[in-house]
């Protein structure tokens, strides 16, 4: 039987994975902070990260389930679905090749409290930056953007692997920088994150296969299922909150979040350790 601590930590890792994923904050930040006070980064919270992004990735999935199935079955015939899947392959490569090169390195180096901290307050800097200048919009919905609105964003997702800098934040106003609307850089960052999560997920299954076990089936169980709801209410809310607002709230959230954590460790409070991830 499943230890029920190790549930609840499952419960709220879940939830966190969930709500941090596709909004501009960092959701692999969020996870070393909190595994690092919930003493729950051992190999079998690696595990268990795989488990609760892939619940992540499938809530994007089914949310936006009709538009990606008519972009399948219509990919030989309408220039716009066509468009759509160059756009995601170009935009995916950056951070595809990158990672494959630097993801033992960066993960050995960056992947450490005092990293996600400093990376959530530049981040947030950024994006105060971005909501300052003026925004001239250039591709109102996803169909209007090309393959070179698609690679930027792309090299945008690629500063995602410092934890800390958040994928979804890095795409999201790395588009604003790139003249994409709001709404248009919010839902390619949803599209950019299946082919990229998916990958990475398949990466981790394959390098630390040994590590799963029957025994942590409750645990991937509650965790996935936190993961899944929780990710689809964020969605759901990223949406309808920048149809009315600006990303400035999140730049605030980011700036005091990583100084809290910085004096904290700076003022010996808490001890968020320097281990890697």
């Amino acid at each position: 039987m499943t230890d029920p601590t190790l549930l609840f930590h499952a419960l709220i890792l879940g939830i966190i994975e969930g709500l941090t994923e596709f909004l501009p904050v960092s959701s692999t930040g969020h996870l070393i902070l909190a595994g690092q006070l919930l003493g729950f980064n051992d190999d079998k919270g690696k595990v268990f990260e795989i488990a609760i992004q892939f619940a992540a990735i499938l809530a994007v999935v089914w949310e936006y389930r009709a538009r990606l199935g008519h972009a399948l079955v219509s990919m030989t015939s309408e220039p716009a679905s066509q468009r759509l899947a160059i756009n995601l392959f170009v935009a995916f490569l950056p951070a595809a090749v990158l990672g494959f090169l630097f993801i033992k390195q960066i993960k050995h180096y960056l992947f450490n409290p005092i990293v996600v901290a400093s990376a959530l307050i530049v981040g947030g800097v950024l994006i105060l930056w971005a909501e300052r200048r003026k925004h001239v919009v250039r591709a109102e919905t996803i169909d209007d953007m090309n393959w070179r609105d698609a690679l930027k964003v792309g090299f945008a997702q690629a500063l995602a692997m410092i934890p800390g800098t958040s994928r979804s934040g890095a795409t999201i106003i790395g588009g604003l920088f790139f003249g994409l609307s709001r709404k248009t850089a919010a839902e390619f960052s949803f599209f950019l994150a299946i082919p990229t999560m998916f990958a990475a997920t398949a990466y981790d299954v394959l390098k630390n296969w040994h590590l799963f076990s029957a025994n942590d089936i409750g645990m991937f169980a509650v965790g996935g299922a936190a993961s899944f709801i929780s990710a689809l209410l964020a969605v759901r809310g990223l949406i309808r909150f920048i149809s009315r607002h600006d990303f400035t709230l999140f730049a605030w959230y980011r700036i005091v979040f990583g100084v809290v954590v910085l004096a904290t460790a700076y003022f010996g409070l808490i001890d968020w350790g320097t281990a890697g991830h």
